[in-house]
Order: C-alpha cells, then structure tokens, then sequence
C-alpha cells in the first residue's frame, strides 16, 4: 500500500519487480519485437503484485443504461428502515448474499392484494400546459375474485377529490359517491344503510403509495352483520388533480427551444417501473394487467397533436380552445406501458411487414430535428421485420410510434406502440452526429423494439424477475442490429459492450444475484443496473450456445405464446427451453447456479500431457476479499458450460463442470497443437492458465477471432487485476495490437491500459511516465495508419477504431497527436472550420485543456446557443475538461440551471466534471456541501442520484477518502434507491 491504506478500485502496490521485456520504438521491425532504449523504459522490475482495477464506463442505458432504461424508483415503513437503510457499513471483507424468498407476510406488506383485479381502465387526462397542472377522472372497472373489506389501489402526488364505486347488477349492487353509500338488492329491492363513507387512507408501506377504499360495515334487512365486498364486477370512479411540473416521471412537462429561440411545451409521461400512480389511480403493479380507453385533452391549434399507444379513434371539440382525442381501446397491458404525450411535433413515416398486414411506423420529434428521425425510422423497420421473423409472432399492435422527448429521464422507454426515447438516442444526421452516436441510435432502437415481446407481450411478474425483460431485450438487440446493419461486427461488440462490464462489477462482494427479493419503490429502481441487463444477456447468450441456437429460438417462441398477454417467472422460461431440449441438459439447474446466487466463477488449468485438468472457484478482483460459502445454496460453485477452440476447429460436444464436481478433465483432440478454452468467450467465467501456456497463446494471436483476440487481452488483465497473473502476461499480449486494426481488440486494450495508466497516476508512481511511453509505442503504428482524416470509404468498424486509437494516443501524450488536437480547435474556435464528426468530442476536450477564460467563456457560448442535444452534450465535455479550478466550479453552479443542463443531462455533466482530475475534488466537496440540495431536487428514489455517488468516489485511492465517505454515509442515512450504490462505493475503498 502506498502511504496509509489505499481505497477502493484497487490500487495494489508493486511490492517486487522483474525484468519486463524491453520494447522497440522502431516501427519498422515486426510485432512483439519491439524495444526501448534503457533511458527510456527502465523496468527494471516485474508488474507481479500490482493488483488494479480497470475503470468502467456509466450504463445507461441504460443502462442502459441502456439502455437502455438504464430505467427508475422508492422507499418504507419505519418497521424496515433499519433493513433497507442501514447506518454505512464498517469496512468489511464479506458479503451476504440476498434473500430470493420472502414469506406471503412480508410480501403484503408491499404487494397489492390479488383478490380484485383491473379489467378495464377509462381514462381522461386534462393537461394545462400553461399552469402546470392537470386534472383527470378515471372509471377502472374491477373484477373482486373473493369477498373482500377493501380495494386497495395506488396513488401517489395526487389529489383526490370524487371517488365512486358502483358495479353491474349482480348479488349485490354497489352505487355510491364518497359521503354515501346505498346498497341495493340484485332483485330490485333496495335498503339504505345511513350516512355512511368510503374512507380514503393510506394502507401498508407508505411510501408504496397504496391507497385503501374500504367499505363500511353495515346491516342486511335479516340483522347479519356485513363486512365484505362481495365478488362481482365493480367501477371504481376517481376524481383528481396532479403536477405536470418539477419532475421527469408520471405525467410531466416538458420544455424546448426552437432554432429560431421560441420557447414550446408539451406533456409526455414515463411510468417504468412505479410512476403511473402519479398521473392516475390505479393498479400499479406488473402483473395487474387491463385494458385501456384513453381520452386526453389537447389545445386546439392545429399543430398540437395528441398520442397514446393506440390509434385515434375520434377528435371532439371540449371547449373553444380545446380537443378531447379518444383512442381505441389497447390490448391488455401493465400499467407501466400506457403513455400520453401533447406536443407540437411532426413526423416522417415508413411501415413494416407483419405477418401478411402492413403496419404504419412514424417516428415523431419537435419541426427542427424532423429531418434526423429518417434513419431511426429505417432502422427500426429492418428490426422489427427481423423481430417478427425471429419470434414467429405478430407484432401484437396496429401502430408503431417512436418519439424523441427533450427531457426524458431515461435513455428510452418501451411504451407499447408509443416508444419514447432522448433526443440523443433517436435523432441521427451523417452531417451532424458521429458513428457512435448512430450505433447508439440502432442499438437503442433495437432494444426497445424488442420489448414489444419480450416485456409488453409477456411482462415479468413482478420486479425481482425483471432480467426476463432488460436481459433478453439487452441480448437480442444485438441480434436486431445485426440485421439492420450487417457490417458492423454486432455479436464481436457484445464482449466490450455488454460482458466485459458486468464481469468488472460482478467481480466484487457488492455485487447481488440477477434474481434477489425487492419490494419497495427504491429497490424496485436499483434493480435496474448492470446486472439484470448484462449480466441477464450475458447468461442467456451462454444459454443458446449451449443449447443451440434454434432450439433456444423455439424456446423462446413457444414461452411467448404461452404467456402471451400475461405474466411470467423465470421458472416458466427456463420450463419452455427444457421441453425442447428434452433430456440432455438440466436448463433450471444449470441457470439457478448463474441466477440465484452473485459472482461467476474462474477456472484454473493444469495440463498433463493432453489432458487439461480445471477446478472451480468464484473469481474476485480483491484476492484479500473473504466470504462465507455457506452463504449460497451452491457454495459460490456453478454449473459451467465448457468450450474450447483449437487449431482444428470449435467443440461441439456439451461439456458440463457440474457445481459439485470437484474437477473435470478435457482431453485436447488428437492432432490439435493448442487450445484456448472459452471460444469468443461465449460463457459467463474466466480461465486462468500456466504461464507456459499464456505465452503461447500469445504467440498465436493471429490465429484467434476477433472475439478470442479481445477476450484473451481483457481476460490477461482482469486476472493481473486480480493479483492471480503476472502483469508481464497482458503487457506482452498488448504487443499484439501494434498491427491490429479491428476495434474490439483497440477498445479493450485501450480501456485496460488507460485503467492501469490511471492507477498508477493517481498513486503518484513514477512508473506512469514509463507506461506512458510503452503505450505511445504500442498505439503509433495505428495512429499514423488509420489518422485523423475520415475516407468516404471507411467502414463503420474502421471509423470506431479510429476513435479508440486517437483517443488512446492523445491519452498517453503523444506529441502529434495532442498538436492536431490543438490546432484542429484553436481554427474551428477561431473560424468555425467544420471538424470530424468521429473526432470533435476529442477536440472539445483536448483542445480545452489548458484553455484561458476567454477561450471557455467562447464555448459556453457556443453550447449554449446549440440545439442538438449531442452535439451539447460533447460541447459541455469540453468546458468539464479545463484544468482551471475557477472555472469548473462556475460549471457546477451552472449545471443548477435547468435554462442551461437539463435535469436528465445533470448527473452526466457533473460526471464529466469528476472524471477530470482536478474536478474530482470539487465536485466531492460540493454534493457533501449540497446533498440536501440534491434529494430535494431528485429524489431519493431517482436511480441515477443513488449512482451517483459511485461515479464521484471511482478513483479514490486513500483512507482518508474512505473516511470521508463514511462520515457522509452516516450523516445522511435514508440512502433510498442508491443503497447498494454506496456499498459498491465503500466496497471498492475497502479493497
């Protein structure tokens, strides 16, 4: 450790050094035999017990996130406060893991009763775009299964004012308003029962935001006494009021400016996964599936329209300034599904095939960015045909909608047949976006496409089963891209995209099990992470590998149409596969052990001869770390899918490494000359080998995949990382990518070396410069092949290499790279030269290094008066990477300013900021400074705030940073949503 004890990412100090083998600076000689002089790299000793930690970057999104919803949420009864919110853990080596069942009492605490179900929601929305407010009224038309003293429902930021409950004729007829209920006979006779009320009170958890409509007790003409609600069919009649205003879920505004600076409005909402209570009583839970009639009030000017997930079915006049639009009535849906917008935009339109019918597709966004919605609408009807195909399923809707919302809180949102979605990941111009933001663009698409089966179709049960929904959307929009844009190397993209992410974070004791017990709003948000949307796509692309594609395919069709309109659990999926691959796999068994319990395993090899010997154990970057087995019902030991590649091919038998096996041997094919285990790491583990063999693999790089070239590399330095291989092992594999020029090997080379570089900066070794040095030679054969100058001819590959290599070299000083850098901004500042659309965020940053206040105050400038949302987005990277401390605290305080960084652009500027060395500390200072400041603005329950915390503290190194936090934690207890978020923060520092 370097001074007192080092926090938490995992710096490990060099405790021995060895001879590294030197490397040349000449370009000319060949690959893995380049050298430095002495003066230059003096290794004098061996990377052997500097464990670090390579920096990963945000999801979003979602996540995801992601994704892609990356997606939202929550918080309790004082009874649980000291489970859900405990005080900030000592530092700790063990972890426990979560808790996958909960009795039925405990549950009730937090779940809706199933004794009355929605059938039929219909629904008027009110909107009043220039107070801020809407009022609303809602008939839900309810079926009680069993009598009952309450219907209980959700509601939450609303006020009530009517509420009704009448039913159709039956045993019992139920007509009443809120002061009087009159119960009459189902023959026609009728009695009163007095002056009598529904009471409207809270029920349960609080927080949960359920409310409970009881009947009063009263007595039938024969003197029974009557507490029930007895089984019918009943309507339930809400009358209410709510805010369209300081927030980005339920029923919201939104605001944006026009190029020509006039400044519009419209109404949208978001209700994934607990937020549809504010914007309407109702049934708030996946599972509680209806039909929806919706009638939303618009302003009569023409161009306003009115969308919902449905087709209009009629447009009537309200008032003179007012039209009420009705829809069709939906198929049924969860609750989280429905979504209203008004706004004033316009769209370009295409349709798909499906099925032998010709379904419309528009794609919808504010007058000035209609032009950048064409290739979204392109790409989404290639996906969605793949889809249909895919699945062998109808596209269950008569109409498709995609929409680019100004403010939306999450990346994107699978509203079913209205998918709404940030400007930043629908709208794409060749004229104004980069490469990566139109990768961006087809992969968002193609995830919430997906959804339309995997999550609207069949829905989740409830929230602990939620990878049934991110995973599987997170795994085949790979596929979906594939199809729309067949060149650019999708399923080698998943390894740096979706794998080798989550395998970083389920490398730790903070991390939790894909399938763990939530019940309230704030842990339903966390749940949406990296692990139910990788580590979900992950394991169900090791899933079809072994069990084959086309039976994994049938599987999935044969579930689909099982549960279609209705819910499901992890056990039913796994159910379908198993009955297609009959006897030769136990698919639960295998799944459990990846499913239930955190972590994944690593395998070690012994070879004798031809046979490779391996055996089991769970994989940790912290090798100090410690756990209890018992802990798991598997012992932290899985059932692992074992493939390799030779020199001879691919294998094709199953070979299964039982979790109770002690050990399992393969013998290598007769006249095979190597093999490499994990073929283009299509399982969920590592695999570490003698030294020997490490070598020799290197040695054979260019006779691996692209996959197997970029998992040897991450899989070299994620085992260094975690003290179990001499660094000397990955450096030398880096040798290997002078001449590569696929991005995938670029991406992860470059990730892991400037994750290394970044360690060995921030604990002041002096090994940094040399490192430095031996990356400026790795990346310089690339950087002068591949330039800064785009060719009409460069493939979409090609193009992300370049980044990669670019951003490599200026990362690591190289002298003519950082010169264009500088010179390439200093003209554009000066003149508005046009600069590359792949490289301009580069520009931005490194171009504003060292840049005087008049040079930052030009930009802020130029941010400020821009209106596409990417381009801002890499403009304001750009101010966030001056080295000027004065500077980024004025940045800090803009970022309050919502006329300036948007609400959902907040956390990411501010990440901008603490991704800067010298911002870190400031902006550190200033959320301890202004936490309160914070949760009043967000939320608690806003997941995005709880990951927050992580993001700011990644890089520190010190206990007195691993102080500071604890001090925090404890002064502001009630964590909400970004509970296990701080335990991943302290966890890292404990390291």
């Amino acid at each position: 450790m370097i001074g007192s004890r080092q926090c938490l990412l995992g710096i490990r100090i060099l405790r021995s050094f060895g001879t590294y083998r030197s490397l040349n600076t000449n370009a000319q000689q060949p690959r893995r035999s380049l050298t430095y002089s002495d003066s230059v790299l003096p290794w004098s000793q061996k990377f052997n017990q500097y464990k670090l930690f390579q920096s990963t970057a945000a999801f979003g999104i979602s996540t995801i996130v992601l994704g892609v919803e990356n997606a939202d949420l929550k918080s309790e009864l004082d009874d649980l406060k000291a489970t859900t919110t405990p005080p900030p853990p000592a530092v700790t080596t063990t972890s426990p893991i979560t808790t996958t069942t909960e009795s039925s009492e405990d549950m009730s605490k937090y779940k809706l009763p199933d004794t009355v179900k929605p059938t039929l929601y219909d629904l008027y929305l009110y909107p009043d775009l220039d107070t801020g407010l809407f009022s609303g009224r809602v008939v839900i038309s309810v079926n009680v299964l069993s009598e009952t003293n309450a219907v209980v429902l959700h509601s939450h930021l609303l006020t009530i004012d009517t509420v009704t409950v009448d039913s159709a004729p039956g045993n019992f007829l139920l007509e009443s308003n809120y002061e009087l209920l009159t119960i009459t006979k189902g023959d026609g006779g009728s009695f009163g029962v007095g002056n009598t009320s529904i009471e409207i009170a809270f029920n349960g958890d609080m927080k949960n935001r359920i409310v409970g409509l009881y009947t009063s007790s009263y007595v039938a003409e024969n003197g029974e006494s009557r507490e029930k609600i007895f089984p019918d069919v009943y309507h339930l009649f809400f009358g209410f009021e709510g805010s369209l205003t300081d927030r980005l879920t339920g029923f919201y505004k939104s605001e944006y400016r026009r190029k020509d600076g006039a400044r519009r409005q419209i109404a949208t909402s978001k209700f994934e996964p607990t937020y549809a209570r504010q914007a309407f009583p109702c049934f708030d839970e996946p599972n509680f599936k209806a039909k929806y009639i919706v009638h939303l009030l618009k302003p009569k000017n023409d161009t306003y329209i009115a969308l919902s997930n449905y087709p209009v079915a009629g447009i009537e006049d309200f008032d003179d300034t007012h039209q009420l639009v009705t829809f069709e009535e939906t198929v049924e849906m969860s609750t989280y599904l429905a979504c209203f917008i008004v706004s004033d935009f316009i769209n370009t339109e295409t349709s798909f095939e499906n099925k032998g019918t010709t379904i419309p597709l528009k794609v919808y966004a504010s007058p000035d960015n209609l032009a950048k919605t064409t290739y979204a609408g392109e790409v989404g009807k290639k996906v969605i045909e793949y889809y249909v195909n895919y699945f062998n399923i109808s596209y269950p809707l008569p109409k498709l909608d995609m929409v680019a919302i100004p403010d939306f809180v999450s990346g994107a949102m699978e509203h079913w047949g209205l998918v709404t979605y940030r400007e930043t990941t629908l709208l794409y111009t060749n004229t104004t976006h980069s490469t990566a933001n139109k990768q961006r663009v087809a992969t968002v698409v193609a995830h919430e496409l997906a959804h339309s089966w995997f999550g609207n179709l069949v829905t989740m049960d409830w929230w602990n089963d939620l990878w049934l929904n991110e995973g599987f959307a997170s795994y085949i929009e790979f596929k979906g891209t594939l199809a729309a844009e067949p060149t650019w190397g999708m399923l080698d993209q998943f390894l740096v995209s979706d794998l080798h992410p989550v395998l970083s974070l389920d490398a730790t004791l903070s991390s939790h099990p894909i399938v763990q017990t939530v019940l309230t709003p704030d842990q339903i948000t966390e749940i949406f992470d990296t692990i139910s949307y990788n580590k979900g796509a992950s394991i169900l692309r090791m899933l079809e590998n072994t069990v084959g594609e086309d039976n994994f395919q049938l599987g999935v069709t044969n579930y689909l149409n099982k549960y279609a309109y209705s819910s499901a659990v992890t056990s039913n999926f796994l159910d379908e596969i198993q009955q297609v691959v009959g006897n030769s796999l136990d698919v639960a068994q295998m799944m459990n052990t990846f499913t239930v319990q955190m972590g994944y395993p690593i395998l070690t090899v012994v070879i004798n001869g031809n046979n490779y010997t391996l055996t089991q154990k769970r994989f940790l970057k912290d090798p100090n770390a410690t756990y209890d087995s018992t802990e798991s019902i598997y012992g932290y030991k899985w059932t692992i899918p074992v493939t390799y590649v030779t020199d001879l091919g691919k294998s094709s038998d199953l070979i299964l490494f039982k979790y109770n096996d002690e050990s399992l041997t393969v013998q290598k094919p007769g006249g095979a000359s190597w093999l490499k285990f994990n073929y283009d790491q299509i399982g969920y583990y590592r695999v570490n080998y003698p030294v020997e063999v490490w070598r020799n693999l290197s040695s054979l790089y260019d006779s691996f995949s692209v996959s197997d070239r970029t998992h040897l590399i991450e899989e070299a330095f994620s085992v260094a990382e975690a003290g179990q291989l001499s660094y000397e092992i990955p450096l030398e594999l880096t040798t290997n990518i002078v001449d590569e020029l696929d991005y995938t090997p670029w991406s992860v080379a470059s990730s892991k070396l400037k994750g290394v570089l970044s360690y060995l900066s921030n604990s002041e070794s002096a090994h940094a410069d040399n490192l430095k040095a031996h990356i400026r030679n790795l990346v310089n054969t690339a950087y002068e092949n591949l330039t800064w100058t785009e060719s009409e001819g460069d493939s979409h590959l090609r193009r992300l290499a370049r980044i990669e290599v670019v951003s490599l070299a200026c990362a690591v000083g190289h002298v003519n790279c950082l010169q264009e850098a500088q010179s390439k901004f200093d003209t554009w500042i000066q003149n508005g030269t046009s600069l590359s659309q792949d490289l301009r965020s580069l520009i931005y940053i490194y171009g504003m290094k060292n840049a005087s206040e008049q040079t930052w105050d030009a930009l802020l400038e130029v941010y400020k008066t821009e209106t596409d949302a990417s381009e801002k987005l890499k403009l304001i990277n750009g101010l966030a990477n001056v080295q000027n401390t004065t500077l980024l605290s004025r940045l800090i305080e803009l970022c309050k300013n919502e006329s300036i960084v948007r609400g959902q652009d907040y956390f990411s500027v501010m990440g901008y900021i603490s991704g800067n060395t010298v911002g870190t500390p400031l902006v550190w200072d200033w959320v301890r400074a202004n936490w309160e400041y914070l949760v009043e603005r967000f939320t608690l329950n806003d997941r995005y705030l709880g990951s927050f915390i992580p993001t700011v503290t990644s890089s520190f190194a010190t206990q007195q940073r691993l102080t500071e936090m604890q001090e925090f934690f404890a002064l502001y207890p009630d964590a909400g949503a970004g509970t296990a978020n701080r335990a991943k923060g302290i966890g890292k520092c404990a390291e």
